[in-house]
């Protein structure tokens, strides 16, 4: 992540904060009115002598950079690292253990953790990827939940139940055991984006964290817990979940932008933290903010379009769209589908992916990321009474916002083409001038 900033002020792209701020409510603030501009660097932030950094990653050309490649290279690189991931290495000294805190210790007097939103119950750790082991395989899970202070060393966990950590402490429940866990804050791209993949139960995320990286992501044991965590993070707590421990959640807010009520957490007893030498508290905007909704749609969009591959080979690329909170909406790339494909498509998408309610099938003329081309193909090429779809009373998820009992109406539109469209004398040939003269033109465009 250090590096990742030296980069981004290099480029201009990184802001720093050095007035005091209070980590109450004004770093929030300061996140959300800058929610897509420039990186911001918390100098100072009152009571505590860690900065914190956020809005790092909000856009798709800041994870690109990060990974070291182009933009538009970004969907096509997340899915050559599902298909050859690259084991982690484990080490025996790492940065994130310089400083080691053991208890009796307060997190919050530690660790600078914002208050987001006015009726949350309390600061919560938002950028935290959390390593647990399957208490019978051992096999590792890497993933990102919300982690709210309690006071002391004490935080509670709001895990969703279909989330593969909350299936592990269930196993650790009916074992009779805690779940052992630690929170990595501070981590490079490949670590965040490779925690929100759509894995199986039993692969290690860092296996395609390190496909992304280019090299194995180096891990180090926890003091404390049997865990290994990424060496070069910022800062570690390390901890165990107790999934007898309910405590109650209240209103916190999600995705969609507004205030939920799941009900109760899991408790978590904090046993050890360690960090770098003057280290950097990384926090990302929860609700609907830019870093957080496209963490989620970037690996959302890569999995999905993997899984699509195997079953449609017309399938091109997966865009989850900001708009529909990088979750809930998706525009399919199809080359040439052949009829029904593109409703064949649409299916298994909601299909494997619980939370999409729209969905669109578009050709690979159409950039699916650019909505005015989207809207266009819509126009141009989708039939409403034979090229829509709507499946009322399908299962959803829990954070949709419009939900009733769980269900919601799913949408499908198919914006392709049909065969003869775009033929000479079609109903949809181009327009365009000679391609020699065309291609001449291009070839020497910045003469012009």
């Amino acid at each position: 992540m250090r590096s990742f900033l030296a980069t981004l002020e290099q480029r201009g792209e990184l802001h720093r904060v050095i007035r005091e701020v209070d980590s109450r409510f004004e770093i929030a603030s300061v996140l959300s009115l800058r929610d897509r501009g420039p990186a911001q660097l918390f100098e100072d932030v009152r009571g505590h002598t860690m900065p914190v950094v956020g809005n790092l990653y909000n856009n798709r050309q800041r994870y690109a950079l990060a990974l070291g490649i182009d933009a538009a290279e970004l969907d096509a690189f997340c899915l050559s690292a599902l298909r050859a991931p690259i084991k982690p290495l484990l080490v025996d000294r790492a940065p994130v253990q310089e400083v080691t805190h053991k208890p009796p210790f307060d997190v919050g007097a530690l660790l600078p953790v914002p208050h987001w939103f006015e009726k949350e119950g309390g600061p919560y750790i938002t950028a935290g990827v959390i390593i647990a082991k399957d208490p019978e395989t051992r096999r590792r899970n890497v993933s990102i939940a919300r982690l709210r202070l309690e006071g002391g060393q004490r935080m509670m966990a709001g895990i969703a139940k279909n989330h593969h950590l909350a299936q592990l402490a269930e196993k650790a429940k009916r074992l009779g055991r805690d779940l052992e866990i630690a929170i990595a804050i501070g981590n490079h791209a490949a670590v965040l984006l490779g925690s929100q993949l759509y894995l199986d139960l039993g692969d290690d995320e860092f296996d395609t964290a390190g496909a992304l990286l280019g090299e194995p992501i180096e891990l180090v044991r926890c003091r404390t817990v049997d865990v290994e965590v990424p060496a070069h993070a910022e800062i570690v707590i390390e901890g165990r979940l107790r999934p007898d421990d309910l405590i109650d959640e209240g209103a916190v807010s999600e995705f969609p932008g507004f205030y939920v009520y799941y009900g109760p957490g899991i408790g978590v007893d904090v046993t050890c933290i360690t960090h770098r030498k003057s280290a950097l508290y990384q926090a990302i905007l929860p609700g609907y903010a830019a870093e957080h909704c496209l963490m989620g749609a970037v690996s959302i969009g890569a999995t999905l379009t993997r899984d699509l591959q195997r079953a449609i080979p017309a399938v091109k690329r997966v865009v989850i769209t900001d708009g529909g909170m990088g979750r809930l909406h998706a525009v399919i790339s199809m080359r040439r589908p052949r009829l029904g494909e593109g409703k064949r498509a649409i299916l298994l998408a909601m299909g494997c992916v619980n939370l999409l309610k729209l969905v669109i099938a578009v050709e690979d003329d159409v950039e699916p990321d650019d909505w005015q081309q989207v809207e266009w193909s819509l126009a141009a090429r989708f039939r409403g009474h034979e090229d829509l779809i709507v499946l009322p009373g399908v299962k959803a998820d829990r954070c949709d916002p419009v939900h009733e009992d769980l269900v919601v109406t799913k949408i499908g539109m198919v914006a392709t083409t049909r065969p003869g469209d775009g033929e000479p004398g079609g109903r949809s040939e181009f327009v365009k001038p000679p391609s020699d003269i065309y291609e001449s033109v291009r070839r020497q465009l910045d003469d012009y």
